[in-house]
């Protein structure tokens, strides 16, 4: 199993040096990947009475692209996942320019982690449709692995229109590896068919369980392997012991996870020293459960 962290977003500050010796302390202890979420805005909920968003206006949460854009010359083994990407509020061919450069800079190190997201706000301000991001993620992924994969495109479809035309450089991965976030029955049928991973946001239980049983079965029913769609789980370092860890890590490897991801966040820690002593003494604590 490969064992990576959450960049801390909302907790890692804006000092450059900070989030270079967080992604460099990473790579050096040996964890596989660094994962980072991704909000373009922040709401206030102040104004929109009864709103309990998980972000904020008040909540830092540093651009995907750009941040991975800056690691990728730090750091030379560490892969960089972008998880998730809101992808229905972000123009499809943009994004896959970005990740197809990421790509080539980064010398192949990028897994996509895609979304459709939870927060109208941001769909409003970037001029996107939030009623129809779960059909539209869909075209969105086939126009992606179409341009990271053919020199020149031509693609017409319910909401893509493309002539001849595609992105140089292409990526080093062709395609890039696509992973979905997100629990709907929607979203479960679009991992089997579609996905090469998931990233579950509930812990490793029997809901889990049936969750990754519908996956495969909806894979099975695509006529593809099911073995060949990873999962990722999380473990919260702030909740529980070194022993409790290691039985998560345990409890997610029963499940057959291929990936888990260490999140440092809501711990209390102050600042990117104190998340790299985290991850540190994680790593002393579990290493031989991975």
């Amino acid at each position: 199993m490969r064992v990576g962290v959450i960049f801390p977003q909302t907790e890692i500050g804006s000092d450059p040096s900070g989030i270079r010796d967080y992604a460099q302390a990473a790579e050096a202890l040996g964890y596989a990947h660094i994962l980072a979420y991704d909000h373009v805005l922040g709401a206030n909920p102040a104004s929109r009475p009864g709103w309990r968003p998980p972000f904020t206006h008040l909540d830092m949460i540093h651009e995907p692209f750009v941040l991975f854009g800056y690691l990728a010359g730090l750091t030379r083994k560490i892969e960089l996942v972008p998880g998730v990407i809101i992808l229905p509020q972000r123009q499809t061919a943009l994004v896959a320019k970005q990740a197809a450069a990421l790509d080539v800079l980064s010398e192949g190190r990028v897994r996509l982690g895609i979304g459709i997201g939870w927060n109208p706000v941001e769909y409003e301000a970037l001029g996107e449709n939030f009623k129809n991001r779960g059909l539209r993620s869909e075209e969105q992924v086939e126009v992606m692995r179409k341009l990271w994969t053919q020199d020149l495109v031509t693609f017409e479809g319910r909401w893509h229109k493309i002539t001849d035309a595609g992105l140089n450089p292409l990526p080093i991965q062709q395609p890039i590896p696509v992973w979905f976030g997100g629990g709907a029955d929607a979203v479960l049928e679009r991992v089997g068919r579609l996905g090469d991973g998931w990233f579950p946001l509930i812990g490793a239980n029997e809901k889990c369980r049936a969750m990754i049983e519908a996956i495969h079965a909806h894979a099975r029913a695509a006529g593809r392997d099911p073995k060949s769609i990873g999962i990722e789980g999380r473990v919260a370092q702030g909740q529980g012991s070194p022993g409790s860890w290691i039985n998560e890590i345990q409890a997610w490897k029963d499940l057959g996870a291929t990936h888990l991801t260490l999140n440092t966040m809501k711990a209390g820690l102050a600042n990117p020293a104190a998340h790299i002593d985290a991850i540190r003494r994680f790593k002393e604590a579990t290493a031989q459960s991975w």
